[in-house]
C-alpha cells in the first residue's frame, strides 16, 4: 500500500508539472521527514552524488557537441556522406542517418544529433520533393542515436546508478547502435524502391567526393580519438571527453567557425542542460534513498520474483511499463526514477545489467519519438516549422523498428553483448 501511495503522489506532482527534479526531490525529503530520519542526510546523498568522477563526463561531452554544434560541424558530416550515397534511391535519406551515427558518435546527445543534422537536412531534403512527414520522422528517429551509439550519456548515467562498468556500457552498445543506423537505412532504401525515389541526386564526381571528405575527416578522426581512447584504456570516459573538448575547440577554431562568442553560447547552453541533468540526478538520488528506506525496491523484487519467475515475462513486464510512462516522461526521469526501482531484481532473475542497460536505452529511444512529450518530435518541430502530428506521422515506422530492435535484443543477446563479454 505503501509503494502504491508513493507511486501516486510522485504522478500526480508530475501532472501538476512540478518540474520532475524538484518532484522526486521534494516528495523524497517528505519521506524521510515522516519517517523520521534526520533531514541532514539530504545535503550528504546530494553531495555524495555530485562528488562523481564518473558525472564529470556529462557537462564534458555537452560542451563538446555544443562547441561542435557551434562550429557547423554537422553540415560537414552531412555533405562527405551526401557525396557517396545521395545518387543511391532514398539517397539523402540514407545521408542523414549515416550523418546522425556519425554525429552520435561524438555528442552522446540524442537533442543535438537531431538539432544539428535536422539544420542542414531539412532543407536539403524537402527542396529536393521527399515527403515531410517522413523528413521529419527520420530526423527524429536518427538522433535517437545519440543516446545508444557511444559516447552516450543515458548510459553514462546509469553506469553511475547501477555502478556498472561505463566501458563496458559503451562496447555494448555499439551492436545495437550500428544494427538501428542499418534498418533506418534499409527502411529508406525499400521506401524508395517502393514508393519511387524522391530527390536522388547526381552522382558526385571524385573530386567532389575528395573534397568533402577532407572537410568532414577531422570530426571523424575527433570521434575515432574519443571511442578509441576508451576501449584501449588509454582514457576513462570522462578524461577522453575532457580532451574531446579541448579537440573540438581547436578543429572548430582551426576551420575559422568559433569566435568569443559562440563559444559563450555553447558554455552557456551546455551549463543550462548540465545543470538540468544534474538537478534530476539530485532529486532522484534522494527520492532512491527514500524508497530504499521505505523497502520499496526490496518489496517489488520480492514481489516480481514471487510472481514472475520468468525472465522473458519480467522484460515484457517491464518494456510494457516503460512504453507507458515514456508517454509522459521525458528520456533521463525514466531513467532516474526506474533503474533504481527495477535494478535490484536483475540478479535474482538472472539478467544480465549490462544486457538490461542497453534493453532500457532502445525503449527510452522509442520514448523520444513518442507524443505526447517525445523530446526530439519537439526538436525536429522547431527545427522544421513544422506541425507535432506531422513530426509524429513520420516517426511511427521507425517506433516499429525500435521495437522489434528491443525484441531481437531479448532473442539475441550476443547483438549487445559480444562485444564487451565475447558471448
Amino acid at each position: 500500500m505503501t509503494a502504491v501511495l508513493i507511486i501516486v503522489g510522485l504522478l500526480a506532482l508530475l501532472l501538476l508539472r512540478v518540474p520532475v527534479a524538484f518532484a522526486m526531490g521534494g516528495l523524497g525529503v517528505f519521506l524521510l521527514w515522516i519517517y523520521p530520519l534526520p533531514l541532514n542526510a539530504v545535503p550528504q546523498r546530494l553531495f555524495g552524488t555530485m562528488d562523481s568522477f564518473e558525472l564529470l563526463a556529462v557537462p564534458m561531452f555537452l560542451l563538446m557537441s555544443n562547441v561542435l554544434l557551434k562550429g557547423r560541424v554537422g553540415g560537414d558530416l552531412y555533405a562527405a556522406v551526401q557525396c557517396w550515397v545521395g545518387h543511391w534511391p532514398g539517397g539523402l535519406g540514407i545521408a542523414t542517418v549515416l550523418s546522425c551515427g556519425l554525429f552520435s558518435a561524438i555528442s552522446g546527445s540524442s537533442v543535438a544529433t537531431a538539432a544539428t543534422i535536422g539544420t542542414v537536412a531539412v532543407p536539403e531534403m524537402t527542396e529536393r520533393g521527399y515527403e515531410r512527414s517522413y523528413v521529419f520522422g527520420l530526423l527524429a528517429a536518427g538522433g535517437t542515436l545519440g543516446i545508444l551509439i557511444p559516447p552516450s550519456i543515458p548510459l553514462i548515467l546509469y553506469g553511475v546508478i547501477t555502478e556498472t562498468s561505463i566501458t563496458d556500457l559503451f562496447l555494448a552498445g555499439i551492436g545495437p547502435g550500428l544494427f538501428l543506423c542499418l534498418a533506418f537505412v534499409v527502411y529508406g532504401f525499400a521506401r524508395a524502391k517502393i514508393r519511387g525515389d524522391a530527390g536522388q541526386v547526381p552522382r558526385a564526381g571524385w573530386p567532389e567526393r575528395r573534397r568533402a571528405t577532407l572537410m568532414a575527416l577531422p570530426t571523424v578522426v575527433l570521434a575515432g580519438a574519443i571511442i578509441g581512447s576508451i576501449y584501449l584504456g588509454i582514457a576513462t570516459p570522462s578524461e577522453s571527453a575532457a580532451v574531446g573538448f579541448v579537440l573540438a575547440l581547436i578543429l572548430t577554431t582551426a576551420m575559422g567557425r568559433m569566435t568569443f562568442d559562440l563559444l559563450q553560447q555553447a558554455v552557456y547552453d551546455a551549463m543550462k542542460t548540465t545543470a538540468m541533468i544534474f538537478l534530476i540526478v539530485a532529486g532522484a538520488k534522494v527520492f532512491s534513498y527514500a524508497i530504499t528506506i521505505y523497502r520499496i525496491p526490496q518489496d517489488i523484487t520480492a514481489m516480481l520474483t514471487a510472481g514472475i519467475s520468468d525472465a522473458g515475462l519480467f522484460v515484457l513486464a517491464v518494456g510494457i511499463v516503460l512504453l507507458v510512462i515514456g508517454l509522459f516522461l521525458e528520456s533521463l526521469s525514466m531513467l532516474l526514477i526506474m533503474v533504481p526501482v527495477l535494478y535490484p531484481s536483475l540478479a535474482a532473475i538472472g539478467i544480465d545489467p549490462i544486457w538490461f542497460g542497453i534493453f532500457f536505452v532502445v525503449l527510452i529511444e522509442t520514448a523520444l519519438i513518442t507524443p505526447p512529450v517525445g523530446m526530439n518530435l519537439f526538436v525536429i518541430q522547431g527545427v522544421g516549422k513544422a506541425d507535432l502530428a506531422e513530426v509524429a506521422r513520420g516517426a511511427f515506422p521507425f517506433v516499429a523498428i525500435l521495437l522489434a530492435t528491443a525484441v531481437l535484443l531479448w532473442f539475441w543477446k550476443g547483438l549487445a553483448l559480444w562485444i564487451p563479454h565475447g558471448v
